[in-house]
């Protein structure tokens, strides 16, 4: 769940995601180092207290929940029986057995299956926000733990991203659900297409320093939040397909994703009304068992096979959801 050290050594599947602008694969942290760098020790250490207190307020809240009429575990086993929260956790497998195989599209993905099933653009977004909070803190404390995070990259993607994305957050969360779905099906679309373009593309290897990474850290940042996902295949695979470090590229864009992830998280708790803590739930859950899932997938078909698959279920459910909404 994006919590893994990137494997750089020089195989096959390396070389070919290198040659589509992909991110490389990843194996599990065995060791880690200490960051040096002040920002980064309070950026990691931001992400410690922010996740604990995320945590505290979840526990307090489904402990002492006012009226519900119902203790914490008679909620907890409420939502163990629902069909609301075993099909999020199926879901969150199948989008996270994506994420670990490909490296991205989390969440165009999870928000893709939630919108087939009748979620509403606002509650599928914070649903997989609030989700993704607690899988890309982890995944931030060990690419700075790893030595993974450029500084000066990080900043700059920092703050436009947050902006971007409580504005896509309030967007979302302000206008109403059934006339926004078919352009939040739209984009789906738009992104599975872009998934399947990577497979015709050649990545030419520079090195020189990204251009405008704030813009692109302001859209990636929106987009994220409306669409319920978006950062890692518009941030990630373009500041990766123009040849830049992968190593040091993804572990700076996963660190400023916990960040901004966060701020549309709060935004959504804040403003949408439809408590989507048991689909949360089936998310988080649904993801802790993907990881056996995506190494079968990576050593069963090759990158391009798995790009088209993936990208023509993401299109052909967001051309279903496309006609649902207009129908």
């Amino acid at each position: 769940m994006k919590i893994r050290d990137l494997d750089l050594s020089d195989n096959p599947v390396n070389a070919e995601h290198a040659a589509l602008g992909l991110p490389p694969l990843e194996n599990a942290v065995t060791h880690a180092g200490d960051p040096h760098q002040p920002v980064l020790r309070f950026a990691m250490w931001s992400v410690v207290f922010l996740l604990m207190a995320v945590t505290i307020a979840l526990a307090t809240r489904l402990f002492t929940q006012p009226g519900a009429g119902h203790s914490g575990f008679e909620l907890i086993g409420q939502a163990l029986s629902s069909r609301e929260f075993w099909l999020a956790a199926a879901v969150g497998l199948l989008a996270q057995t994506v994420d670990g195989a490909l490296g991205m599209a989390y969440g165009i993905t999870s928000t893709s299956f939630l919108l087939a099933t009748g979620t509403s653009p606002a509650v599928a977004s914070a649903s997989v926000h609030i989700a993704e909070v607690f899988t890309t803190g982890v995944s931030g404390i060990s690419h700075i733990k790893l030595g993974n995070v450029n500084k000066r990259l990080f900043l700059r993607l920092l703050v436009p991203g947050m902006i971007g994305a409580a504005a896509g957050a309030w967007l979302v969360s302000s206008i109403d659900g059934k006339a926004i779905k078919p352009f939040i099906a739209a984009y789906l679309l738009l992104m599975g297409l872009y998934v399947i373009s990577k497979i015709f593309r050649k990545i030419k290897p520079r090195r020189e320093e990204p251009k405008h990474v704030a813009k692109l850290g302001l859209f990636g940042g929106f987009v994220d939040a409306v669409g319920g996902g978006g950062w890692g295949p518009v941030v990630t695979t373009t500041l990766v397909g123009t040849g830049n470090d992968p190593r040091m590229t993804i572990g700076s864009v996963n660190l400023a994703e916990f960040f901004l992830t966060f701020i549309s998280a709060g935004v959504f708790a804040v403003l949408v009304g439809e408590s989507p803590w048991t689909t949360v739930a089936g998310l988080v859950v649904g993801g802790l068992f993907a990881a056996p899932f995506a190494a079968l997938l990576t050593s069963k078909l090759h990158t391009k096979a798995l790009l088209g698959l993936v990208g023509s279920v993401i299109v052909l459910i967001s051309a279903f959801n496309i006609w649902k909404a207009l129908s």
